[in-house]
């Protein structure tokens, strides 16, 4: 089985699926951002190593599952007229949590008053809390890449490897989108609002509508680039 590893189509597979799992991985790299942004200062590198390393474990943990996976997608239910299986459940409620969490990170940024004291007081439950809902969102957010990586490779090996590299690269560059939304106000509410287009995405998805995620995150790169602009803009008048 090693032996396969070595070749041009395993290693053209690896690479693949590497690039994959980094871009699927954004909208969990800013949903991890915004979390641990809520942590205490001295406990926020700790939560984004530790939330990025139980994503691994929990993509592991799917591919590991290949079985159970590939069952997700036999149909449970019909509603609406949709028939409904445990894949479009999963992308469902993860929808309606996303829409949820977003919609009230949006809410306290807006209202908070003495929020920063209020952190500092909540210590190890909010930490805790936030891994939890960190993992859970995993693998809402995993769950399409992993259904892929199944059917781009044959070696199991092979997608390990490669969701062990990608969360290598997003730890390397989550502390730097981390600081940048920090220091941003406005990004920070852009992300929150990238999210809830996440989140009715995977709704639609869940009701059999495929909306393609370069939609998603050509709006995104758009918005983003014109809050650059104002951002530097303001910086220049000041």
């Amino acid at each position: 089985m090693l032996e396969s590893l070595f070749t041009a189509e395993a290693l053209m597979a690896l690479l693949t699926l590497t690039a994959l799992e980094i871009v699927l991985g954004i909208d969990n790299i800013i949903f991890i951002a915004i979390l641990v942004g809520r942590l205490p200062a001295h406990q926020r590198d700790k939560g984004r190593v530790f939330g990025l390393g139980l994503a691994m474990i929990t993509r592991i943990m799917l591919l590991l599952s290949l079985f159970w996976i590939m069952k997700l997608t036999t149909p449970l239910f019909t509603l609406f007229s949709y028939a409904i299986s445990g894949r479009d459940l999963i992308l469902i409620l993860g929808g309606l949590f996303l829409l949820a969490k977003s919609t009230t990170e949006i809410h306290q940024d807006i209202e908070e008053v003495g929020e920063e004291e209020k952190e500092l007081k909540k210590g190890s439950r909010g930490f805790f809390n936030t891994l939890i809902q960190i993992a859970v969102l995993d693998i809402v957010f995993s769950l399409d890449s992993v259904i892929t990586a199944v059917g781009m490779a044959n070696n199991i090996i092979i997608m390990i490897v490669a969701v062990v590299l990608a969360v290598g690269v997003m730890m390397f560059a989550s502390k730097a989108i981390s600081d940048f939304i920090d220091a941003n106000p406005t990004i920070k509410i852009l992300a929150l609002s990238f999210l809830i287009l996440v989140g009715v995405t995977l709704i639609a998805e869940g009701f059999g509508l495929h909306i393609s995620k370069a939609y998603v995150y050509f709006a995104m790169a758009f918005s983003l680039a014109v809050e650059s602009i104002n951002i530097y803009s303001r910086k220049k008048k000041s």
